[in-house]
């Protein structure tokens, strides 16, 4: 898989991710755990895309 393409699925990621959040959000009963978990998982998938995007391209050859 490219860089590209694994930065574009970790976007993707991120971005089910931010809807899943949105969808916790809105029932008042959700379980503050999940909340803190899915923001956990969401920041994970940001810092590993700000890794890959100002990583050297010449770590990916």
């Amino acid at each position: 898989m490219s860089m590209q393409a694994h930065v574009a699925e970790l976007e993707r990621r991120h971005q089910a991710l931010d809807k899943e959040l949105k969808e916790a959000l809105s029932h008042p009963g959700t379980d503050e755990n999940r909340i803190a978990d899915i923001k956990r998982r969401k920041l994970h998938i940001k810092d590993e895309i700000t890794r890959l995007r100002s990583a050297p391209s010449s770590v990916f050859h």
